[in-house]
């Protein structure tokens, strides 16, 4: 944050604990997926144009936060070491930290001149100390903006969950406050993998073999918003179907993204290929499906390289296709892996390896495709009475090496995309101002523009 002086101010903390306590005696094991992901944080934060509780009483948002809470003991819990040194939760119903917070602008200023360093102080966020036996790993910070706006940020470790089980658990929250069924519950069955795997050399585990030595310089990272229409996504895939059929949004807007940052960084002599990292949820792309509210991690990184002369002779179509070959080939023999992989860089004894830069040091992209259940998006389903979000922005912390771009669905629904990216500063200059971006008329927020 520099010496900038902060517009958000916390006024309260207190703890949210289960109206319905579970006990001590229950412990939920991090797997070694979980563990991998230790470097990093995710913050997702709701922005809603009027106050979602109709009323500014915190009474009754915690009695509905108390309630869901309940079913997610893993949440509530707190992170001690079990056998062989290695995570996990007791579940203690220590409860979860809930910050109040007023910001000194409206929410419409905030979105216009905000950029993605000043909305971290949307989610307050404390490192886990050496010993965290009483430190929360869970956050809630509502914020309210003046005349009426609220943004309502979810925090975790990493380790602890990823960004599709804090969308949920705010989805749940909503519903439990409207008195609806959970659409989905969660489910705490670890991550194991299954069946025989014929191969346990693949390129996913080189990838990570690879990942886990590689080392990066540490640069100082900006952050930009892009909101594309669902009418421009639309003819942008028309065109390129007449040649290449199936692309989606995630994947068209990957290319462009990819391609364009190819095209600002300039040639260097020394690369011979431009590499993408891309990370799915596996939760629907198993034969036998995890169910939708799997707590935990299930993700899967892959790499995708194409030479320089590919890159650079390949149009945004030709690069749209190739993206979408990658994620759609991905097949399930990899996932499971990835997973046998991370088991064996298990210590002596047991514990499992330290963890590493699972965002980076590629270009790292995020599809949340998933996100998508039946035409509607359950980032913007959460509804507290009657107020939907009109922005849902998701950061990932502890970001290095070449950047992040997320791809995530947008209030406006059908092909409409929001695309978040994280890049050395820089470079997040000249993307926000590069024609063949701006040719397809994106909104921009939270770029600390006026």
């Amino acid at each position: 944050m520099g010496d900038r002086k902060s517009r958000v101010n916390v006024d309260s903390i207190l703890t949210a604990v289960s109206s319905k306590p579970c006990g001590s005696d229950k412990f939920y094991g991090l797997t070694q997926l979980d563990h991998a992901m230790g470097r990093h944080t995710v913050h997702v934060i709701f922005y809603f144009e009027k106050t979602p509780f109709g009323s500014f009483d915190m009474d009754p948002i915690r009695v509905s936060l108390s309630e869901v809470l309940s079913l997610y003991p893993a949440a509530t819990g707190r992170l001690v070491r079990g056998e062989a040194g290695n995570w996990e939760v007791k579940c203690n119903d220590a409860g979860v930290r809930v910050l109040r917070a007023t910001v000194g602008v409206t929410l419409d200023e905030w979105l216009r001149s905000a950029d993605g360093n000043e909305e971290r102080d949307l989610t307050a966020w404390e490192d886990m100390p050496e010993f965290p036996n009483t430190w929360s790993p869970f956050r809630v910070q509502i914020n309210d903006f003046q005349g009426g706006g609220v943004a309502i940020g979810l925090s975790c470790c990493h380790m602890n969950a990823d960004p599709t089980c804090l969308t949920l658990l705010f989805k749940a929250w909503t519903d439990t406050h409207r008195r609806l069924p959970i659409a989905y519950p969660p489910s705490f069955q670890p991550l194991k993998p299954r069946g025989q795997v014929s191969n346990n050399n693949t390129k996913s585990t080189s990838y990570l073999a690879n990942k886990l030595h590689k080392q990066t310089l540490s640069v100082k990272i900006a952050t930009a918003t892009f909101k594309f229409s669902d009418s421009i996504i639309k003819s942008c895939l028309s065109e390129i179907h007449d040649k290449y059929t199936d692309a989606t949004p995630f994947d068209l807007l990957v290319a462009l993204f990819w391609i364009r940052l190819t095209h600002l960084r300039g040639p260097k002599p020394s690369v011979h290929k431009h590499s993408l990292s891309i990370c799915v949820d596996i939760r629907r792309r198993l034969q036998e499906p995890l169910p939708y509210g799997h707590f935990g991690n299930a993700l899967h990184f892959s790499l995708l390289s194409l030479n320089v002369e590919e890159m650079d002779c390949s149009g945004l179509g030709r690069v749209t296709e190739l993206v979408h070959r990658h994620v759609s080939g991905l097949k399930e023999e990899e996932f499971w892996t990835t997973l046998r992989w991370l088991e064996t860089q298990k210590e002596e004894g047991g514990k499992y390896a330290q963890a590493f830069t699972m965002y980076g040091p590629e270009l790292t992209c995020v599809n949340m495709e998933h996100m998508v259940v039946e035409d509607q998006s359950m980032m913007y389903a959460a509804s507290f009475d009657k107020a939907t979000p009109v922005h849902v922005s998701c950061q990932i912390r502890n970001v290095e090496g070449e950047g992040l771009i997320l791809v995530m669905p947008s209030a406006e629904g059908g092909y409409a995309r929001t695309v978040t990216v994280t890049l050395p500063e820089e470079e997040i200059a000249k993307l926000c101002e590069d024609q063949a971006i701006l040719q397809l008329e994106p909104k921009m927020l939270l770029c600390g523009r006026q």
